[in-house]
């Protein structure tokens, strides 16, 4: 062999051997558990990891979110829907807040669609949703897409057609950048929003009722560009769910009183639904809609000797949701409707479970606790 071949050989070995470029990404799912997330308001089954991929099974609506907020960044991730003829759903939330909006199982941010088998035109025939790589904005957040949308909404939908179908791998890259959102599906730009509020918070994973795959989620954070604060996400209080989405463990009543499927609780008027779990010092945070005609009255009890009359009795909150917030403390009962102040209840519960009393047509969802000191 030559000298020069020799050297050759020797360059290859060395750039070989030689360590990888630091590129600044950072995984941001370990490939073995979900350590670093938080499922917000799903089934303990909804969210798992599995051949070194974060599965959900799309049941019940809701999502899994970072266990710390995000404002600027260049994140990367593959994901496959493993329906080839059905429609698949899901998405990736930015800058989400750490509960669901009033109402809903979702986050308020702007969504990353995950989509496959969907192109929805309206009644004029124009293209209002596709599934390769719509940015829009959710429940309250806002945004302006690169391009005006057929019905005005805020939604940019994609210069060309690059997602594959079910059972098959896309890979999104996704620029984030001082309320810019830029959206690569499988290797070239197609969407992207500005103007976005908030534009720090959580990001997410979406459960939305069909089987959905991701892995090699990594992400390169990029230097502040200083939001104000009422451009940034809520921060995370503490509040715990305690209400699975699909079952009523963690509660007893009797057969047949309370129903629940997708993220709703039900009554049918007939007995209590009662906390496994005693609390001392707590708030209580929940979503509640009576029927809009109804007039009948309900009650939330905290241990054995307190019922607070529910602010929704106004008959003027019905036929739609309404956020409660209950703060149970030394002062006793106090709360919120939709952020307006309501009568305070003065005496001191004793300790005890959290205990809904019904009404025929009450409907009850993201129910939160936080245990105060």
């Amino acid at each position: 062999m030559t000298r020069p071949a020799l050297l050759c050989l020797a360059f290859a070995a060395a750039v070989a051997l030689a360590p990888a470029a630091d590129d600044g990404y950072k995984p941001l799912f370990n490939g073995t558990d979900l350590t670093g997330w938080v499922n917000v308001n799903c089934h303990p089954s909804t969210f798992f990891v599995k051949d070194g991929e974060i599965v959900t099974t799309g049941k019940p609506t809701g999502y899994l979110r970072t266990d710390r907020q995000y404002e600027n960044f260049e994140l990367e991730m593959d994901w496959m829907h493993v329906n080839k003829t059905e429609v698949g759903n899901s998405g990736l939330f930015v800058w989400g807040d750490p509960i669901p909006a009033v109402g809903t199982g979702y986050t308020r941010g702007i969504e990353v669609q995950v989509l496959v088998n969907l192109e929805y035109k309206d009644k004029m025939g124009r293209v209002t949703a596709t599934s390769h790589g719509d940015l829009f904005s959710i429940w309250g957040a806002k945004c302006v897409p690169d391009r005006p949308h057929p019905s005005g909404s805020e939604r940019c939908l994609p210069s060309e057609n690059r997602a594959k179908g079910g059972g098959e791998w896309n890979h999104y890259k996704v620029i984030a950048n001082d309320g810019v959102i830029k959206l690569h599906v499988n290797g070239k730009e197609v969407s992207g929003v500005s103007r976005c509020t908030p534009r720090k918070g959580y990001l997410a994973l979406e459960s939305e009722g069909a089987e959905c795959h991701f892995k090699n989620i990594k992400i390169k954070e990029l230097p502040s560009t200083n939001p104000k604060p009422e451009e940034c996400a809520k921060p995370d209080e503490g509040f715990k769910s305690i209400f699975n989405g699909l079952d009523l463990a963690g509660w007893k009543t009797e057969a047949g009183a309370w129903k629940a499927s997708n993220g709703h609780l039900r009554a049918a008027g007939k007995a209590d639904l009662v906390s496994d779990k005693t609390y001392r010092r707590v708030e209580l945070l929940f979503d509640c809609k009576m029927p809009a005609m109804s007039k009948a009255e309900w009650s939330v009890r905290f241990g054995t000797n307190q019922t607070v009359a529910v602010a929704n009795t106004d008959i003027n909150a019905r036929g739609k949701w309404n956020r409660v917030v209950m703060t149970v403390d030394k002062e006793g009962v106090s709360q919120t409707l939709n952020g307006r102040p309501q009568p305070k209840s003065g005496a001191v519960p004793d300790p005890g479970p959290i205990v809904f009393k019904p009404a025929e047509g009450l409907e009850v969802m993201n129910v939160f606790v936080r245990e105060l000191k």
